[in-house]
């Protein structure tokens, strides 16, 4: 069952489900008519009995049953129904004394006075039969009909009520299943529709038609097929972009492995051919660096947010400035750290921020001059880190945040991916990175 459609599913089990309604309400018809039949036929049955009980047999002529023989046999379709009643009379001795010509002359005499019982009448038919005695004492009267013919007007009553019972099932369940099958044509052009598209196309399905109970599916497909949508979009952006910023060190890295050749004997010209190709290959190295973590932070949120904890800000600096502390000590600059609230978020992962202040930190000791102070704040709702001595121009702040941007003239080696991770770890969270130029220095801020 599982394995047919939900409409024909539907169709099956309604089916299934008027088909047992009309059976049970024939079974109730049949009893219930059963028993109305049975009590006219005893109501009809007594009334006869008692009519008959009243009259005088014993002046009954001796030539009268023939008579009225002769008299039935002139009514036309007299003998139709000769099994709807039967009756016979008999005297106390038990010899039959008067009958209806059809069956009752074959009723046995076993008076049973003022009850029914059951007999076998002509050796196999069974009969229902009511006995009484006459008013003077003298006869018994026996009234009786054949169950078998009973039975068929039970039968004949049930099937008139029940054949247009049937017909009315039938053209039900033909509307049901006309009706089902309308309904379900939107599902199965919207199946279709999903099935002749090419991978490429992410466009919305449409939501004309499609019944309420399904439109929320639609919607929620919709919903999906826009972020996989813009998934791809970025995957494909960032692929693009990943293989033209590679595209200049690599190239570099080949210039100078072919000076490292032709050098030959210039021992200095191979040395400096090497140094430059050792550096070039730290920043492509670092360059792939943050590539790799650009792409895992733009797929992997849903990952991250599994792991939700009270950031420890304290600690989260401490091992950052352990990590730079060579950096730090060759150009002699002074790292600061005042906490004075719960930073931009309270709880989140701490990898992600711990990613978000490295490249803050590492920026700002990059671009510092010698002896330079950089200032880490973390206050309520915010998280700031000033570089003295570095100012940026205005037109260019705004463009900081892009991905592999990188001013004109910059003479620090790096990608321009660094702000870029900031700010999608920063966006995440809710939160915003601002720059600006301050009189201490160029100030990034990560507000909540």
């Amino acid at each position: 069952m599982n394995k047919l459609s939900l409409r024909l599913r539907l169709i099956v089990y309604f089916i299934g489900i008027a088909c047992v309604i009309w059976i049970t309400a024939g079974i109730l018809a049949w009893k219930e008519t059963k028993d109305t039949v049975d009590e006219f036929f005893d109501t009809y049955q007594m009334a006869l009995a008692r009519q008959l009980s009243g009259a005088d047999w014993s002046t009954l002529a001796s030539g009268a049953q023939k008579i009225t023989d002769g008299l039935i046999k002139n009514v036309h379709n007299a003998d139709e129904e000769d099994d709807s009643i039967g009756f016979a009379v008999f005297n106390r001795d038990g010899r039959l004394v008067f009958h209806d010509n059809e069956n009752g002359k074959y009723f046995g005499f076993l008076p049973a006075a003022g009850s029914f019982i059951r007999q076998i009448v002509d050796g196999d038919d069974e009969w229902r039969i009511v006995w009484l005695q006459s008013a003077d004492g003298n006869f018994y009267i026996a009234v009786g009909q054949e169950e078998e013919y009973r039975a068929d007007v039970v039968w004949d009553m049930t099937e008139e009520f029940m054949i247009p019972w049937a017909a009315g099932l039938f053209v039900l369940m033909v509307m049901i299943v006309a009706v089902l099958t309308r309904e379900f044509r939107p599902l199965g052009d919207l199946a279709e529709s999903l099935q002749n598209r090419n991978s490429g196309d992410l466009s919305p399905l449409g939501e004309k038609g499609v019944p309420a109970e399904v439109l929320p599916l639609v919607k929620a497909m919709n919903v999906q097929m826009r972020r996989i949508e813009s998934m791809l979009s970025s995957e494909r952006r960032f692929v693009a972009d990943a293989a033209h910023e590679l595209r200049t060190p690599l190239t570099a890295l080949q210039v100078q492995l072919e000076v490292a050749e032709m050098a030959g004997d210039d021992e200095k010209m191979r040395q400096e051919a090497l140094d430059k190709l050792q550096k070039g290959i730290e920043r492509s190295s670092r360059l792939v660096e943050q590539l790799l973590v650009l792409s895992k932070i733009d797929t992997s949120f849903g990952v991250y947010d599994e792991s939700c904890e009270k950031i420890d800000w304290k600690q989260v600096i401490e091992d950052l400035r352990v990590d730079y502390a060579s950096a730090i000590a060759a150009k002699n600059i002074d790292v600061s750290l005042e906490i004075s609230g719960n930073g931009p978020v309270e709880r989140g992962n701490p990898l992600l921020w711990t990613l978000l202040l490295r490249n803050l930190l590492d920026n700002a000791l990059k671009y510092s001059p010698e002896g330079a102070l950089v200032k880490v704040n973390v206050a309520e709702n915010a998280l700031t880190v000033i570089n003295s001595g570095v100012s940026v121009d205005d037109e260019v702040i705004g463009h900081l945040s892009e991905r592999f941007f990188r001013p004109a003239g910059q003479k620090v080696s790096g990608s321009g991916l660094g702000l870029s991770i900031v700010k999608r770890i920063a966006g995440h969270y809710g939160c915003r990175l601002e720059f600006a130029n301050t009189a201490e220095g160029f100030c990034v801020r990560v507000a909540g």
